[in-house]
């Protein structure tokens, strides 16, 4: 049992939601790659709401979109971890770095074909 996992009830949930603010204000100043997609979910957003699709089609071009930012934090993550360990040049470090970036490359794909689907 972790040290860490004391706190019960309404004071667990505000701790965890500094904590997740946290993680959202480090990935905005610290990684342009998020503040890119902040970017292209402040555009594809409300354009999405200009088109003439069905509210379950909205929520799928919408849902696209967020999932890029919830895999970029994640792969962000996994960065931030491997540089903790070391920053020595490691064949396991560039995989699980590779990995990252690919599981991105992957949602920014999921974003260009789940658009183009609905809309054309």
């Amino acid at each position: 049992m972790s040290p860490f996992k004391g706190q019960t009830g309404l004071k667990r949930i505000l701790n965890a939601s500094g904590y997740s603010l946290d993680g959202l204000r480090a990935a905005f100043t610290g990684e342009a790659a998020f503040r890119q997609l902040v970017l292209l979910n402040v555009i594809l957003i409300p354009l999405s709401f200009l088109f003439s699709v069905s509210r379950v089609e909205r929520a799928v071009l919408i849902a696209v979109c967020l999932l890029a930012l919830i895999v970029e934090l994640l792969n962000s993550a996994v960065e931030a971890a491997i540089d903790r360990i070391s920053l020595d040049l490691h064949p396991l470090s560039k995989n699980a770095k590779d990995m990252g970036s690919a599981a991105q490359l992957v949602a920014l794909s999921m974003i260009a074909v789940v658009w183009a689907v609905i809309l054309i």
